[in-house]
């Protein structure tokens, strides 16, 4: 007999956020952001700055590269590099215990 596991949860509505916004809730200048944007460390869909729209995903990663930076005095490619690999971890880690191993 097969073991059969049901997941009940609460799917979060993605809301996008300004530019304005993202720079509010990770308490850094909206110059900050762009100049990361600008350098290809934070994704967006569009050229014009006036579009720009930020997920929930690139709020965990701005707060995570302001704090490299501003703790670790890291460059701005270096705070992004980590970001990247704790961001890794994470899913790494949600996959072990979703699959029971942690």
């Amino acid at each position: 007999m097969s073991e059969t596991h049901i997941v009940v949860g609460v799917a979060l509505e993605e809301r996008c956020l300004t530019l304005e916004e993202l720079a509010s809730a990770c308490a850094v200048e909206a110059e900050w952001i762009a100049e990361r944007v600008g350098e290809g460390l934070l994704p967006v869909a569009s050229a014009k700055r006036e579009e720009w729209r930020f997920t929930s995903t690139v709020l965990r990663r701005v707060q995570r590269m302001r704090a490299i930076e501003r703790d670790f005095e890291a460059v701005p490619e270096l705070a992004a590099l980590v970001a990247d690999l704790l961001d890794q971890l994470d899913e790494l880690r949600a996959r072990l215990r979703r699959e029971g191993l942690d």
